[in-house]
């Protein structure tokens, strides 16, 4: 019916909602008749025909109608339930160290686009085969977590006689995050190109060496504090990362896991092994669009706005917020609402000058001549013409001599 008819036309995810409750119907009729589903789906050819000029006849009901103000629409849908957002942090597990923003301020994070979001986390999901072994999810743990020399010892200090580092490496520490002794020398050594000593579990550097006492002091302090920061393994910004379970196992099945990190570093997450591409996602707006294009960065800002709508508890329409996320990404990059981007750029200069710093933009517009065509919706009310929304999207011209056309 559907390719019978050119003007019959519904949205392909609308058809896969639609497959979906009808397969989910299917199952639960077959579970209880106690039967195999195989291709049937338990509606008759005139039933479905039904069913789906319902939605069609639905779908074409929820049309925009030509002339309304959807972004105003949008904008005051968005910014009401944000004055009800209170919750700013959330605590990992009760771990203060690892938060992640929510609500208002996190809205504010999405739609000005930031580049370096406060709390950026990564929700990292392990290829299914390795998901239950909890062992195995550690060991990846390890390679996602960032491990410097300083988080690995016990005490870095000096000797103030040699002006010689010492550094004292924890065993536990060690053996937790999988790493040995000779790892720790070949890090340092290539990191410094510097002469290293190992013995046992302390390392020994020597620092440069010169008559005056306290420029050795001062050298070796220096050296030491690099030192500290060198790192052994892991990806870079990602400070902590956390074990979570995805799912409660029964007697038959065995617990499965994922890593929540705090930090992100998404292009080199995904080039670790046994790590599902396609699953695992960050909040780092950004680095989606580095790492999968624009359009995944359209889907992740819509995904994350509602996110944050939902975990308040607010109901807000998707489609206000697919407007918005269409309008930050439909030129290639992440643009943001505001005088840096979106609002900013606007092609009229009362637009621009109504947004923010006022008599700068209108200075500027006087001295390069430039005019305004008041062809939008701003400009409009602002000189007190009428505006192109609703009715004021139609003009109509009337010839002075119509009464000879009405005989």
């Amino acid at each position: 019916m559907v390719k019978e008819d050119p003007e019959f036309y519904i949205p392909i995810q609308i058809i896969e909602d639609l497959k979906e409750k009808i397969t989910s119907r299917a199952e639960k009729i077959a579970a209880i008749k106690k039967i195999e589903v195989g291709d049937n789906t338990f509606i008759s050819k005139s039933n479905l025909d039904k069913i789906i000029k319902e939605v069609h006849r639905g779908y074409n009901f929820a049309q925009i109608d030509p002339g309304s103000a959807v972004g105003m629409v949008a904008a005051q849908s968005i910014g009401e339930p944000g004055t009800q957002m209170t919750l700013r942090t959330f605590h990992f597990a009760g771990i203060r160290e690892m938060n992640v923003t929510l609500g208002l301020p996190r809205l504010i994070e999405i739609l000005d686009a930031r580049k370096n979001p406060s709390t950026p986390t990564m929700d990292v999901i392990i290829e299914e085969e390795f998901r239950s072994d909890k062992n195995m999810v550690k060991k990846i743990a390890n390679k996602i977590e960032l491990t410097t020399v300083n988080s690995i010892a016990t005490a870095i200090e000096i000797d103030g006689r040699t002006s010689m580092i010492r550094i004292h490496l924890d065993e536990e520490l060690l053996d937790d995050k999988d790493i040995t002794p000779d790892m720790v020398l070949e890090k340092i050594q290539y990191r410094r190109e510097i002469d290293v000593k190992l013995d046992g579990n302390i390392i020994e550097i020597q620092g440069e060496k010169s008559e005056d006492l306290k420029k050795n002091a001062s050298e070796a302090q220096k050296l030491k504090e690099k030192i500290k920061d060198i790192p052994i393994k892991g990806l870079k910004n990602v400070n902590r990362v956390l074990i979570s379970k995805i799912k409660e196992g029964d007697k038959n099945s065995k617990d499965e896991y994922k890593i929540i990190s705090d930090g992100s570093n998404f292009m080199q997450l995904l080039r670790i092994p046994k790590i599902n591409p396609k699953k695992s996602t960050t909040t780092h707006l950004h680095e989606i669009q580095n790492t999968f294009g624009i359009e995944a960065a359209r889907n992740a800002i819509l995904s994350e706005a509602m996110n944050v709508m939902s975990k308040q508890g607010l109901d807000l329409d998707k489609r206000h917020v697919m407007l918005v996320s269409d309008l930050m990404t439909w030129d290639g990059s992440i643009r943001q609402i505001g005088r840096h981007g979106i609002s900013g750029q606007s092609s009229s200069i009362l637009v621009r000058a109504a947004f923010e710093v006022t008599v700068k933009h209108l200075l500027e517009a006087s001295i390069s001549g430039l005019s305004d065509e008041l062809s939008g919706i701003v400009e409009n009310v602002m000189v007190g013409q009428e505006i192109a929304l609703g009715t004021g999207i139609i003009n109509l011209t009337i010839n002075p001599d119509y009464r000879k056309f009405t005989k």
